[in-house]
This record gives C-alpha cells, structure tokens and sequence, in this order.
C-alpha cells in the first residue's frame, strides 16, 4: 500500500497537482477580459478570480507554511476570501503569469523537502499534508471553472 511518504506517491501527486494547476491556467484561454471577470453566481467567484485564488492557496501553502514569511511580505490577503477580489490591473495575462510564478516557485521550495518534513509557517504538519490540501483546493475549484467557462462560451 502507497502512503504518504513511499517513493512512488510524490511523482504521482506533483503530477496531479501540475494536472489541476494548468486545467484552471488554462481555463481562461480565448476568453475575452470581460468574459474572465463575469460574474455568473452570487460569490465573487468568476474565472479570473479563481486563478487569482489558486495562486494565494500556492502561496499559502508552499511559502507561507514553508518560509514562515507573514502574508503580508508575501503580497497577499490575510482573508481567503479576498482572494479572489479583482483590481483594475488585474487581467488574464497578468494573473496567468502570477499564477505561472507562484507554482514554479511551489515547486522548487517543496522539491528541496521530504514530504514528512514539519513545516511551520502558520501551524505544524507535514508537507505531504500541505500537497493534499493544495489538490483538493486545485480540483474544488477545476470544477468551478469548467462549469463557468461553459456557462460564458454558451453565451456567447
């Protein structure tokens, strides 16, 4: 049986994770910036929005937890919540590339650790644990974004 911390486990898991984190990058190809930003549900979810907060969850697991840096050295909203507000400035190609930076930035930290390694950044656990949360947060919201994006494309 594959745990946590058997050799086989953390290639399929940052696979997965990669999987999740370029099906939600790409959920905004071809979509106009209006498009991005439409607001279809009573949250403040929109597709643009969601990749916003998948790169705060990049930074909240993979170098807050790991870096000890507080959030606001990191750049980011103390509320999750406020993380999926847009500015003015934001735009697809600029969330992209955010988003691009936050996850190469993940990988590089998280590679360099075992995954039984106790991070502390916000409360103790194991790295492995931080990767369960990150693909559970990346195909909570893969979903979202599969369902919005048909719902915008259908409009069109």
């Amino acid at each position: 049986m594959t745990t946590p911390t058997s050799d086989g486990f953390r290639p399929y898991v940052d696979q997965l994770i990669d999987q999740h984190r370029a099906i939600l990058h790409d959920s905004l190809d071809g979509l106009s910036e209006d498009e991005a930003r439409r607001s279809l549900v009573p949250s403040a979810t929109t597709l643009l929005g969601l990749l916003k907060h998948a790169t705060f969850v990049e930074k909240v697991w993979f170098d807050q937890d790991i870096s000890g840096r507080s959030r606001s050295e990191i750049g980011i909203p103390e509320s999750s919540e406020d993380s999926f507000l847009l500015t003015p400035d934001d735009t697809i190609a600029s969330i992209q590339a955010e988003h691009r930076v936050a996850c190469e930035h993940s990988r590089q930290v998280a590679a360099a650790l075992d995954l039984d390694t106790e991070v502390r950044g916000r409360r103790p656990h194991p790295l492995w644990a931080s990767y369960m949360h990150v693909l559970r947060e990346l195909a909570h919201h893969c979903g979202h974004a599969d369902i919005l994006r048909e719902q915008i494309l259908a409009a069109r």
